[in-house]
């Protein structure tokens, strides 16, 4: 399905399901078919799954306009204002759940009733106020060191259904990173930590264990800042939890859905 935002660029989404929303994002330059695992169990647990591919990636238009995290924040509220839901849960993994930060940073939490956070942390710059940036990345070498390539995320592989189903989505809808390399300098140049210390809804904070690109003790401080968060790191896991274990990530999000 497409939608079309209030500055006339077209998103593509995948609504299927039905019961309470769950809304899933993902990172920069990827596709929405890697929460393939993660889509067939909340659909089958009852949830609607609502599957958005940003702006520049996936099935959705390339365009100059809105290359910066605050936009992706505002393409979020007007699809949900579109499809009328509230009382949504919020998955982000990476740059996904940036967007949700943004979200929150700008209209509140009236829409979400909590949000999971997927190695993702709310500052990519070290410095001597937070230890757990993107790897690597400093005020030294910022923006610099964020050129395409950046390495695989991933540390196991993930399934050959995943993988084939994001190769068609690649061939169809090639990424291109340098034109879409300044929402990556805007995305890694946020704090988010502000937001976190005043949000009103509970946060889940998954880590992967062999992540390339944070230290999993990021999850831990994620969740201190939040007066409802909690943490929990997944072995054998890289950057993209939810798809290369995905068993374990989903009895995770599992046990955090039963206490809301």
């Amino acid at each position: 399905m497409d939608f079309i935002t209030s500055d006339h660029v077209k998103l593509s989404y995948t609504d299927e399901g039905d019961g309470q929303p769950v809304l899933l994002l993902d990172g920069i330059g990827s596709y929405r078919e890697i929460w393939l695992p993660t889509k067939q169990f909340l659909i089958e647990a009852g949830y609607r799954v609502i599957n958005l591919d940003a702006r520049n990636q996936g099935a959705s238009q390339r365009t100059l306009k809105g290359r910066r995290i605050s936009r992706h924040a505002i393409d979020v509220q007007e699809l949900l204002a579109h499809l009328e839901v509230n009382n949504v849960i919020g998955i982000g993994n990476s740059m996904g759940a940036s967007t949700l930060f943004a979200y929150v940073s700008l209209f509140g939490t009236q829409q979400f009733s909590a949000l999971v956070d997927i190695d993702q942390s709310p500052k990519m710059i070290s410095d001597e106020t937070w230890q757990y940036g993107f790897k690597g990345l400093t005020w030294e070498t910022f923006p610099a060191m964020l050129k395409f390539p950046l390495g695989s995320g991933t540390a196991t592989p993930v399934s050959e259904e995943v993988r084939s189903k994001v190769q068609v989505a690649r061939q169809a809808h090639p990424y291109d990173a340098e034109e879409n390399y300044v929402c990556l300098v805007d995305h890694a140049f946020q704090d988010w930590r502000d937001v976190l210390l005043g949000l009103q809804v509970p946060l889940l904070v998954i880590a992967g264990g062999k992540s390339p690109y944070f230290d999993p003790k990021f999850a831990a401080a994620t969740a201190g800042l939040v007066p409802q968060g909690q943490s929990q790191v997944i072995n054998r896991s890289g950057h993209i939890v939810m798809a290369e274990q995905p068993a374990a990530f989903n009895d995770a999000l599992s046990a955090f859905l039963k206490e809301l």
